[in-house]
């Protein structure tokens, strides 16, 4: 009989969590699993497609009565998860992300179903509540396995939250990347902003500024763009209007005040590469991260790199001044800016980076990590 496993996140919206979601799910699905993801919000925030043979299901949405709770209404909706996980009846059952795998773990007491979860950012860092930090220590020792990024949000879980045991599992780089709608061609897109295809364009992609640390590169396009008058800063991921309560594309503007129109936000795209391949240089100064997939993708596409060595991951992609460039995480806009005047001026430096970052392409291979997941899954469930 065909095993069924559910794999549930908060939703299908722009991130790195959500594509490897619906990634591990293609795999599950190749393997011959009858796969479904679950996610607590509806399709009307999708933006990744689901692939061919997976299931896409939407938890029950709350009744009135429960709205009016609010977060005290948490106990009924692991009830009502607890539910529709018993009237499903699945196999196996992953948590992508903190607060889902905190939810679905509550809501699998009583049944005998193994759980994986996935913790997508270096905890110490990613700070939550906290009634969710008392929550996490209490369930993840229930987990049956901890898929990790890193070898150290690995060791950080085991000694702070008994998240045993693990397995590391960077995320994998599919070469071509996908394309997918809205795919609006990046010289096109530009000249309308009369930027001119022999224009340098410095690039950045994500989806939450302060992790980002889209406010620290602006503070640094800003050094840079008097001495540069050609010069073009693009930031993909960001969408108009309120993040969390914050205009994001609003309060990096207000950063560059004489030079906002060269400051670009051309929104979410599905045809990232591209933008890639139109970049001088692809710009990381993130606070934080659990494994960088834009860098990852840019650097798989030959794109020279310069990122923050900031806790977890870019030093675990970039040999600095071999195949990109790292810089200290407190490093300041001065030194960012001298460093890509530098990177800039030099072509032949940023061919040979961009060459030599190909590597991840076989290093990070989408086969390579299926196989390593999937000895896993069958490793917890007893087919091994």
């Amino acid at each position: 009989m065909t095993r069924r496993v559910v794999l549930y996140i908060d939703s299908l919206k722009t991130g790195g969590a959500e594509r490897v979601t619906l990634l591990l799910a293609h795999w599950l699905t190749e393997a011959g699993w009858r796969a479904t993801v679950l996610t607590h919000h509806s399709e009307s925030r999708d933006f990744y497609p689901v692939p061919a043979g997976v299931q896409r299901a939407i938890e029950p949405a709350d009744p009135l009565w429960l709205r009016c709770f609010g977060p005290l209404g948490f106990p009924f909706r692991v009830l009502r998860l607890h539910g529709w996980l018993r009237c499903h009846q699945p196999d196996l059952v992953l948590g992508m992300t903190t607060l889902p795998a905190i939810k679905l773990l509550l809501a699998l007491r009583g049944m005998a179903c193994p759980c994986i979860v996935s913790e997508r950012n270096f905890p110490p860092l990613k700070r939550t509540g906290w009634p969710w930090r008392l929550l996490r220590r209490l369930t993840y020792p229930w987990a049956q396995l901890h898929l990790v990024q890193t070898e150290a949000t690995g060791r950080w879980l085991a000694q702070h939250l008994q998240a045993r045991p693990q397995l590391c599992l960077p995320n994998p780089v599919a070469w071509p990347l996908s394309r997918f709608a809205p795919d609006p061609d990046p010289i096109a897109w530009l000249a309308r902003r009369k930027v001119g295809a022999d224009q340098q364009v410095l690039l950045a992609v994500g989806t939450k500024s302060h992790q980002k640390g889209f406010d620290r590169l602006v503070a640094m396009f800003a050094l840079l763009a008097p001495r540069h008058p050609a010069l073009h800063l693009v930031i993909l991921g960001l969408d108009e209007g309120l993040y969390h309560g914050v205009d994001q594309q609003v309060q990096l503007r207000r950063l560059l005040p004489q030079a906002s129109h060269r400051l670009h936000f051309p929104g979410r795209v599905g045809n990232v590469q591209d933008w890639y391949a139109r970049a001088d240089l692809f710009l990381l100064p993130s606070r934080y991260e659990g494994f960088p997939n834009v860098l990852l993708e840019a650097m798989a596409s030959g794109c020279c790199c310069v990122s923050s060595d900031c806790p977890q991951g870019p030093a675990e992609l970039i040999r600095d001044g071999v195949n990109g460039r790292l810089l200290a995480n407190d490093a300041n806009p001065e030194t960012w800016a001298e460093l890509v005047t530098e990177v800039l001026a030099d072509s032949a430096q940023r061919g040979r980076m961009a060459d030599a970052a190909l590597e991840v392409r076989q290093r990070f291979s989408e086969e390579r990590l299926r196989r390593r997941f999937m000895r896993g899954v069958s490793q917890l469930v007893g087919d091994d």
